[in-house]
């Protein structure tokens, strides 16, 4: 190998001194290893003279074979690190409607910091098709609206990841110049849920309506939050939805729809991060649920 990396660098140099300089060397020992590899191969390998050197036809040949041998040794070292290096998989992360940007954000994070072992892909859903999904195995694991009910519930860990504040969604001309709104002053709108992407949750908050004097109620069937905001904007009922501006959620509104923070009610919806913990723990997951337990250690607070 040392006797290729000599021919290259008088090959290239076409100059023994330069040659010798470029390989930190005295001139004499390098003619000596160039007469060497002659001899090993058969061939002279250049014409030399008092004032030039000239590659022959055999170290024209020879040239090309010599750094293409030396490319592949010198890459040996990368080759070795790549044919070690654990094999990147990809894995599906289950994605309810409306994230917030701050919570895509940490998703982002987490997806750059576990890139040289996993390619992390998004997947749209429902809240409990994801999580069973995740049950199932189909899923390496799915951001959920809580609280998450059911069996899958036993073979699952979950993390709170955020925690957003909702608010009163209303007709905007019924409450102009309002900064907030209490519970009474809805009493007489009825109530319509949020299509059921979250059930378990929107169960839960219909409950503590009616116990507070939120009596009526409307159906929208077969139908997204548009829909909702339509029958809002006509001034026929009111919603819940989250309050902050960045929400994805605020893209439904239309016009004469506004959403107000409540004075005597606070509810809030959390996400948490759910994944199978005979996955997570010495399983294929357990790489890529210990960073997630590090970016995500303090859930995002709006």
């Amino acid at each position: 190998m040392l006797h290729l990396r000599y021919f290259v660098a008088v090959a290239e140099e076409l100059n023994f001194t330069a040659a010798a300089r470029r390989l930190h060397m005295s001139t004499p020992p390098l003619s000596k290893r160039i007469k060497d590899l002659e001899h090993e191969v058969g061939h002279r390998l250049f014409d030399r003279s008092t004032h030039h050197v000239r590659l022959t036809p055999a170290g024209t040949a020879l040239l090309p074979i010599a750094q293409d041998v030396l490319e592949q040794v010198n890459s040996i070292p990368w080759r070795l690190t790549e044919a070690t290096r654990p094999q990147r998989s990809t894995v599906f992360l289950g994605m309810p409607e409306g994230v917030h940007p701050d919570l895509r954000d940490r998703v982002n994070t987490l997806a750059e910091r576990v890139r040289e072992r996993f390619e992390i892909k998004r997947w749209p859903g429902a809240t409990a098709d994801l999580v069973t999904a995740v049950r199932d195995g189909r899923l390496a694991l799915t951001l959920a609206r809580l609280p998450v009910t059911g069996p899958a519930l036993e073979q699952l860990e979950q993390l709170t990841v955020m925690s957003e504040r909702l608010g009163a969604v209303v007709p905007a001309d019924r409450f102009a110049g309002r900064e907030a709104i209490t519970l009474a002053e809805l009493t007489d709108l009825p109530y319509a849920a949020s299509p059921d992407i979250t059930p378990a949750y929107f169960d839960q908050l219909d409950r503590q309506l009616s116990e507070l004097g939120v009596k009526k109620r409307i159906k929208i069937t077969h139908a997204g939050f548009g829909a909702a905001s339509e029958v809002i904007s006509s001034g026929l009922a009111f919603s819940i939805s989250m309050l902050d501006e960045k929400s994805p959620m605020h893209g439904y509104g239309i016009e004469n729809v506004t959403v107000l923070p409540f004075t005597d009610f606070h509810p809030r919806l959390e996400t948490a991060l759910l994944w199978n913990r005979d996955r997570g723990d010495c399983g294929d997951l357990e790489e890529l649920v210990t960073t997630v337990r590090e970016i995500f250690s303090e859930p995002i607070q709006i």
